[in-house]
C-alpha cells in the first residue's frame, strides 16, 4: 500500500498533516539519505513498517519473500516524493535508494526500536539493489 498524503490544514503558518489516526505504533525513527545512499534490503516476519516520506526523492524496490529471504515474485520498482506514506508488510522485503538528499520516518507495529532493533530484521542475501 503507498499513499500521497493530503493536507488536513493549512495556513499562512505552514501545514498539518495526518500520518496515521487511530493506529498508535510501536516505535518510530528518522531516517536519512545522501545521495545515492542506499538502506534496506531486508524484511520482517512479523512486523509491518510503515515509511513516510518527508523530504527528497527515493527509489523504492520491494517484493515478496519466502521465510528464507528469497524473492517468490517480481521486483516492483517505485519512485516516492514527499508526503507518500508506505506500508511494508510481513514479508515484503524493501530497499530505497536516494535520488537526491533524503529523510523519512519509519514506524512499526511489532520489535523494532532500541535494542530489539534486530529482532525481526532479516537481511536479503540477494539483495534487491
Amino acid at each position: 500500500m503507498k499513499k500521497k498524503l493530503k493536507n488536513n490544514f493549512k495556513d499562512k503558518r505552514g501545514i498539518i498533516i495526518d500520518i496515521f489516526t487511530n493506529q498508535p505504533k510501536d516505535h518510530c525513527t528518522l531516517v536519512t539519505f545522501n545521495k545515492s545512499a542506499i538502506r534496506g534490503n531486508h524484511f520482517h516476519k512479523k512486523s509491518t513498517q510503515y515509511s513516510f516520506i518527508i523530504t527528497g526523492k527515493l527509489k523504492m524496490l520491494t517484493g515478496k519473500v519466502n521465510k528464507f529471504g528469497q524473492l517468490v515474485g517480481k521486483i516492483k520498482h517505485e519512485i516516492v516524493i514527499a508526503n507518500t506514506l508506505i506500508e511494508h508488510k510481513p514479508f515484503t522485503a524493501h530497499t530505497f535508494k536516494a535520488i537526491k538528499k533524503s529523510s523519512m520516518l519509519a514506524f512499526v507495529n511489532g520489535k523494532r526500536g532500541g535494542k530489539n532493533y534486530e529482532k525481526d530484521t532479516f537481511r536479503l542475501k540477494k539483495k534487491l539493489i
